[in-house]
């Protein structure tokens, strides 16, 4: 029966992923249901803490988003690959992976997609070697931010059971790994594919005079753009915000006061933070608040949080219901063959499309099968696997940005541009992450 009710579950994921975001989230709704009325399984609690998390991160990146703050970002971004055009296929997935680690959040990235193909295009460079790579990049961001909702679900979590356990040690993994997964996925990248005048759909395009016309002439920039000073203003407040929440989790003795034994969660610390540097924004650039909710931030953001409250809600309570009967054949393999939990982890997220809701679903299960912090957290980037079914909207954001045709999803559906760069960045991220873990968990 545990069988049976784990296949709907998947049935229910699979139904959602066709209707995306928000359609996710409340056809989970339909399988917590059935769940509890139908299967008679104890509902477990929502997942609260997650989505107040995403909300107060979301909220204040949106109110920078209204300042003009992702604007400023985006002009010195662009200003270092227009410096360096030769290099973009290396520098354009840092890029993508730094605005993700400031902003905690992947969706921010869209508007740099045509700065990076155009830099490529202009100095003859396959444009698929730096765009393919920088959208693989930009959602293994999201594993090094101090403010991402996966990063802070994962510390709320553990330092529960282990109070050595810190923001600091987890990002002392999960930024080195990640990043060196990029470096090396940017490197393979950067001799991927055919030359331009060897690739035939781009010879093909290049003879039909429209398409010609838009690929020689179209120049995508933000450099003829005067910001106000209010935009500057604004990111230096945000990077603020990151550098508080950083300082308060490396020194515990500033959120524990006299009377009590125990640090204030850092999980509340993150949304008081993001909260009250959104207002401080809001107040000092004076922003019109009416425009926070226009940002797409905002609405991605948002989108995110009700997708979390029904995927995590039904695939919690089916875990937890069914963890004792699975749970001693499940910890021998790991303990045997540890990379299976990766590869667990790599496919509920090709299936969920998130890495907060993959590790909202699969961390409780860790825990309660009492596998150790140093290996979940290790592997920890094997919860980005949706690059592996590209109907991620970045992925096909980033093949409709690629005028030249070169960042494509292939015949076969799964040859697309972005699998090489994703299973090389991932699997390199979770080696190096599992090594240090050891040392630092």
């Amino acid at each position: 029966m545990l069988y049976i009710q784990f296949l709907f579950l998947l049935l229910m994921l699979y139904l959602g992923s066709k209707y995306g975001g928000i359609g996710l989230g409340v056809i989970s709704g339909i399988g917590l249901t059935i769940e509890v009325f139908v299967f008679h399984m104890p509902p477990t609690s929502p997942p609260i803490t997650v989505m107040l998390i995403i909300m107060a991160v979301v909220t204040c990146a949106s109110i920078l988003d209204a300042a003009g703050g992702l604007k400023y970002m985006l002009q010195i971004a662009e200003k270092l690959l227009r410096s360096n055009p030769k290099r973009i296929s290396l520098l354009g997935p840092l890029v993508t992976y730094g605005m993700t680690f400031m902003l905690g959040t992947g969706h921010a990235v869209y508007s740099v997609m045509p700065i990076i193909g155009d830099v490529a295009l202009k100095n003859k460079i396959r444009p698929e070697r730096p765009m393919a790579a920088s959208s693989v990049a930009a959602q293994m961001g999201v594993i090094a931010s101090p403010i991402s909702a996966a990063v802070v679900y994962y510390l709320s979590q553990w330092s529960k059971i282990n109070t050595s356990i810190t923001l600091f040690s987890i990002l002392s993994v999960t930024i080195p790994a990640t990043l060196i997964g990029v470096i090396i996925m940017s490197l393979y990248s950067m001799r991927r594919g055919v030359e331009l005048e060897d690739d035939p759909e781009y010879q093909r395009r290049m003879k039909d005079p429209t398409w010609r016309k838009k690929i020689e002439e179209t120049i995508s920039t933000t450099l003829n753009e005067t910001l106000p000073k209010k935009a500057r203003h604004s990111v230096i407040l945000f990077a603020l915000a990151l550098i508080t929440i950083v300082i308060i989790a490396m020194f515990p003795e500033i959120r524990t006061f006299s009377g009590n034994e125990k640090a204030i969660n850092m999980s509340v610390i993150i949304q008081m933070i993001m909260l009250a540097f959104g207002g401080l924004i809001l107040l000092v650039t004076k922003t019109d608040s009416s425009k926070v909710p226009e940002s797409v931030v905002f609405k991605s953001g948002m989108v995110a949080a009700i997708a979390i409250f029904g995927i995590a809600w039904m695939s919690d309570t089916y875990f937890t219901f069914a963890l004792p009967s699975f749970k001693a054949g499940i910890v021998q393999m790991v303990h045997l063959y540890p990379w299976t939990f990766a590869l667990a982890m790599f496919t509920v997220s090709v299936m969920v499309n998130s890495q907060a809701v993959t590790c909202r679903m699969m961390l409780p299960l860790a825990i309660g099968m009492g596998l150790s912090p140093a290996l979940v957290i290790g592997i920890m980037p094997a919860c980005y696997g949706y690059f592996f079914i590209p109907n991620y909207p970045s992925d096909i954001a980033t093949c409709t940005f690629d005028i030249s045709g070169t960042t494509k999803i292939g015949k076969y559906y799964f040859n697309h541009s972005f699998m090489m760069p994703g299973l090389i960045g991932v699997i390199v991220a979770c080696c190096v992450g599992s090594s240090l873990a050891q040392i630092f968990i």
